[in-house]
């Protein structure tokens, strides 16, 4: 029972992870032409964002080293999963400097300061970049699910 809801759960990330980082790049979009209402939706999106990051690294730190489904082994021996890590990390690196920058922003409207967004264009290529990065993860893990590419 628990393999199958944490592989439910790990799923259904995926669609509010793609749903956060699309609309927070249409938060953004709005937020570098002047659209006022942009900032309190790239905070909701953002905030979306964040609980699939959660997810999907609690989800997959189980499944991967409870064993609850199939051993560590065939994880840590199979291309795909460490394809799927890659584009994962890749994600995590491209979202550090924006993570940073809305806290900072966030935190700047809580002291009655309005924040500087002039880097929100430059941050629309880099929410790009992860949506796409996050449409090819479930790619990778359905060969990864499927032992393609599994190593000895």
């Amino acid at each position: 029972m628990l393999a199958s809801v944490l592989s439910a759960v790990h799923l259904l990330t995926v669609g509010i992870g793609l749903g956060a980082i699309f609309a927070r790049g249409r938060a953004l979009r709005g937020l570098a032409s002047g659209d006022a209402g942009a900032m309190k939706r790239l905070f909701f999106a953002d905030n979306f964002w964040g609980v699939a990051a959660a997810l999907w690294i609690t989800t997959g730190l189980t499944r991967v080293f409870g064993a609850v489904e199939k051993s560590t082994d065939f994880y840590l021996y199979n291309v795909f999963f460490w394809i799927k890590m890659a584009l994962f990390a890749l994600v995590f690196a491209l979202e550090v400097t924006p993570m940073v920058t809305f806290i900072r922003w966030r935190t700047e409207l809580k002291r009655g300061r309005t924040p500087d967004t002039t880097v929100a264009a430059r941050f629309i290529w880099i929410n790009d970049a992860e949506t796409a990065l996050v449409v090819l993860i479930p790619f990778a893990a359905a060969a990864m699910a499927r032992g393609l590419w599994l190593t000895t």
